[in-house]
């Protein structure tokens, strides 16, 4: 905006065909000063909202750790794996123990802090609560949890929604343990969601026990391990 939008300019002459004294109109300065202003308001609401429109789509494109449009209410296997924020080592420690059999190699085990005894307080008793919910196995990690759970009752309606599977009664299961252990520790120290992998058959499910069985032995090659 130019100086000259903000000058003064008076017009002092009388109105045609009145008999009364002049009358000054409104500073042209005020009024072009008023339609400025309206204008940037205008201006900040639109970038607002084109602020608001661009977040909505960066949380759109956000990689979804669910498959896209699988029930997750069908019955079935599912191996699952819940991390803590950050990676922060609080469930368990790997310790390295006794043999079995005498002579033998000694074999790393886990062993469970405060937080980890929690943690499989609520696996266990959760998976009791539960009626259509089973962990076949599990095991608590130093800064993550593994485990094979099974949806034993097919409460789906025939019909495959991927809105419907967030309140799935696998997704009902992990959030009802986090919250209920967050209770104990007083913050939250689970990260957003969880990562989950279909079992496709009866050799997958035999693969993935093992993995979690051998998890122990494996910590330092662990993806997870820090």
């Amino acid at each position: 905006t130019t100086p000259s939008h903000f000058a003064r300019l008076n017009d002092s002459s009388p109105d045609k065909g009145s008999n009364g004294p002049s009358r000054t109109s409104a500073p042209t300065y005020i009024i072009i000063y008023a339609r400025v202003r309206q204008d940037d308001l205008q201006e900040r609401a639109f970038c607002d909202i084109i602020s608001t429109v661009i977040k909505m789509k960066e949380s759109e494109k956000r990689k979804s750790t669910r498959l896209q449009g699988y029930n997750y209410n069908s019955t079935g296997a599912y191996f699952i794996t819940i991390c803590i924020n950050n990676r922060q080592k609080i469930l368990s420690s790997i310790a390295t123990v006794g043999a079995d059999v005498p002579d033998g190699p000694e074999i790393p085990r886990v062993v469970l802090t405060q937080m980890g005894e929690i943690a499989d307080k609520y696996i266990k008793q959760l998976s009791e609560f539960y009626k259509d919910i089973a962990v076949e196995e599990y095991v608590i990690m130093p800064n993550h949890i593994h485990a094979l759970v099974f949806i034993t009752e097919d409460k789906s309606s025939g019909r495959s929604s991927p809105t419907a599977k967030q309140h799935s009664a696998l997704s009902r299961f992990v959030s009802t343990f986090k919250r209920f252990c967050n209770k104990e520790y007083g913050r939250n120290v689970w990260q957003r969601s969880f990562h989950d992998r279909i079992i496709r058959d009866d050799e997958d499910r035999c693969n993935h026990l093992q993995y979690i069985r051998d998890n122990p032995l494996r910590w330092h090659d662990d993806e997870l391990y820090c």
